[in-house]
């Protein structure tokens, strides 16, 4: 192998890892949304085009309590 290869690959490596580091630095933050009272809308709007397509909407509770009683079998104790 040449030297010229060898320090183009770690060139390389160190960009990647430069990349990941900066990446991680700047992450979105705090993900989700705060507990409370009511229902969260969600939207979902897929067109194929030629007219056809699909519109969707979820209400999902705001209560963590609620959401996983969605989850939880029916016929489990409480």
């Amino acid at each position: 192998m040449s030297w010229t290869l060898i320090i183009l690959l770690v060139l390389v490596a160190a960009a990647i890892a430069a990349v990941a580091i900066v990446g991680q630095r700047k992450s979105p933050g705090k993900r989700g949304s705060e507990p409370g009272e009511g229902m969260h809308v969600l939207e979902s709007d897929y067109q194929s085009g030629m007219g056809g397509g699909n519109v969707r909407r979820w209400e999902i509770p705001r209560d963590p309590q609620a959401y996983a009683k969605i989850f939880a079998p029916k016929d489990t104790k409480k």
